[in-house]
């Protein structure tokens, strides 16, 4: 029998720091019914409050209007991006001590699976061993409504792939904040958006989020022309540009194609770079690091095998591994912070760097957004142009009345993308990232790849995000953990598919100096076929009608007292909307792989 919703909140409204957060003059209530298998994506930009709306649905918040309500017996658990770990000694007491503790076996169990021994002291723990305490904690509980803010920052990508199971197999309901696509692509089914106070979802998940927001964005666009009123939402839509935005973006995907290419016919079947090449003097004159042989171990472990590789002016390198395979320290040897135990590196005399590492660098709480950016002025030097201030936070996609705000009263996507402007503006020729996508949420990340792209120096990644990879680096080093380092041309999906299909042989006879073809660019349909023509017009009005199908059944099963009074209704109405959800994500697939192949005629 089908069951009544987990959570809902009724006619929200908040009030934080003297405006209103939801609802109040400006918002519409905030309304939001959670059922019981529901996986959701919540989306919205750093500072909207994601964070804010979990702590209500947690009940931490006491809200200035509206009802929450909970299906009796449910247990909901947060799993918040930074618990607070103070006053307790180990992780293991810190783990002991929630709401609805579980047995210390328990825990344990899942523990091991995540490979963190929860006897550690909480002061010494890392970023890594205290998420995957929080998330032992979380699991152990056996929610029906599990909130994870972030819960990706600080995991390898072995434990990511484990979290991704477990979900998988997750019987409860889940609201996740991420910034892994990869993540959100795989385990949503719906999504929810905050956005300038209002809270809309749809039916989908984060698979077909993108198209959404755009005509969202598209309609309210026209709207606006209708009612003369551009003004409206004229900083939101200018600055944020979607479709201009995405334009760029596949132009610049065309180009990372082609260099994926030139790169691969640079990279022998065996992985290695070639140290020699047809052209050796043109490829020396690029080459700004070079790796000849270089090992490293420590006591009986060898972390890096022999390697060898040739880094060349403009390449986007990304690195990979689970923890402790040796990213970290392939990465100082190959920016000279660290010696090899043996071997050579040498490094262009010219090359000068900047560094932006996952503990970044605090800002000052007590400084203005003008004095990080431009001590205290008007204008600064970008990469050696000048250009103002408040122009320049429009870039980084802030409103530039900020700039005379503390640093204090910003949030902690905006203190790093803050942070990510200030090192951007560095005159450098080399730019070294480690970790960057923590606390950044979706549109910095858009335009943290938007920078990379337009780099025009070398780059080296350290990430376990996997479609960040795959929309920025041309090679990528990966590593197994038995000190081998595999060379791919192309992102983390390349190295997933090398390793899951391993070459046993050569597939044809290559003759002496031959270089290895290129991989084939992504191929590109001629025109759409009359069915394909006719489904690409037809489905939106289609998958409108089943929308408004699903919210007059969720209008229906949002009265608290269906259930109890007419059991059978409600099982009629949730199954009705289920395969009503069923049919509309079927015809959103297929609308999205159509205007995909018609964005690319």
């Amino acid at each position: 029998m089908a069951q009544p919703p987990i959570l809902s909140l009724e006619g929200m409204a908040l009030q934080q720091g003297g405006k209103w957060l939801f609802g109040g003059p400006d918002h519409e209530p905030l309304n939001l019914h959670i059922g019981q298998r529901d996986r959701l994506a919540l989306i919205g930009r750093n500072g909207v409050g994601k964070t804010t709306l979990f702590r209500m649905i947690d009940g931490q918040i006491e809200t200035d209007a509206g009802t929450r309500k909970v299906k009796p017996h449910a247990k909901i658990v947060l799993l918040e991006q930074d618990p607070d770990l103070s006053g307790f000694a180990t992780l293991m007491d810190w783990a002991l001590a929630g709401e609805h503790a579980p047995q210390e076996h328990e825990i344990e169990a899942i523990a091991g699976q995540l490979g963190i021994d929860l006897s550690r002291e909480t002061k010494g723990a890392s970023g890594g061993e205290r998420r995957r305490a929080a998330i032992a904690r979380a699991l152990a509980q056996e929610p029906d409504l599990l909130l994870m803010d972030e819960p990706t920052n600080h995991l390898d990508l072995g434990a990511i792939d484990w979290l991704e199971g477990w979900l998988e197999r997750y019987k409860g309901a889940f609201v996740v904040i991420s910034h892994d696509r990869t993540f959100l692509k795989r385990l949503t089914r719906a999504t929810i958006w905050l956005d300038r106070g209002n809270l809309r979802r749809k039916e989908v998940g984060f698979g077909g989020y993108e198209a959404w927001e755009e005509q969202v964005y598209a309609e309210e666009a026209r709207a606006a022309e209708k009612l003369d009123a551009k003004l409206k939402i004229e900083a939101h839509w200018l600055e944020r540009g979607v479709t201009a935005r995405r334009k760029r973006n596949q132009g610049r995907l065309e180009k990372l194609w082609q260099m994926r290419a030139q790169r691969a016919s640079m990279i022998s079947a065996g992985g290695t770079a070639k140290l020699k090449l047809a052209t050796e003097e043109d490829f020396k004159s690029k080459s700004v690091i070079v790796a000849d042989k270089i090992t490293k171990g420590y006591g009986d472990r060898t972390i890096i095998k022999p390697f060898s590789l040739r880094i060349q002016r403009g390449d986007r390198i990304g690195i990979v591994g689970a923890n402790g395979a040796g990213k970290t320290t392939l990465l100082k040897m190959l920016t000279g912070e660290l010696e090899p135990d043996s071997g050579t590196v040498d490094i262009a005399k010219t090359l000068t760097g900047v560094m932006i590492d996952q503990q970044r660098q605090l800002l000052t709480a007590d400084k203005t957004v003008r004095q990080v950016l431009a001590e205290g002025g008007d204008w600064l030097d970008v990469r050696g142009n000048r250009k103002h201030v408040q122009a320049y936070l429009k870039d980084f996609l802030f409103d530039p009345k900020i700039v005379d705000m503390k640093v204090a009263v910003l949030s902690g996507g905006e203190r790093s993308r803050l942070l990510l402007a200030r090192e951007f503006a560095k005159a450098s020729n080399l730019l070294v990232l480690d970790e960057p996508t923590n606390d950044l949420d979706l549109e910095t990340l858009d335009l943290l790849q938007e920078v990379i792209a337009d780099y025009e120096g070398t780059v080296l990644i350290v990430s376990h995000d996997r479609d960040f990879l795959d929309r920025t680096v041309t090679i990528t080093l990966g590593l197994d953990g038995t000190g081998k380092v595999d060379v791919v041309a192309g992102g983390y999906e390349d190295w997933e598919k090398k390793r899951q299909k391993p070459v046993v042989g050569k597939t044809r006879t290559e003759k002496p100096g031959e270089k290895p073809a290129p991989p084939p660019p992504p191929s590109r349909p001629t025109k759409l076929s009359y069915k394909d023509q006719r489904d690409y017009e037809l489905l939106p009005a289609r998958i409108e009608e089943l929308e408004a199908a699903i919210a007059r059944g969720e209008e229906i099963l949002a009265d608290p007292d269906l259930y109890t009074a007419d059991p059978q209704r409600f099982a009629n109405v949730s199954k009705g909307i289920e395969n009503a959800r069923s049919e509309k994500d079927a015809a959103e697939e297929r609308w999205l792989e159509l205007a995909e192949q018609v964005e690319a005629l």
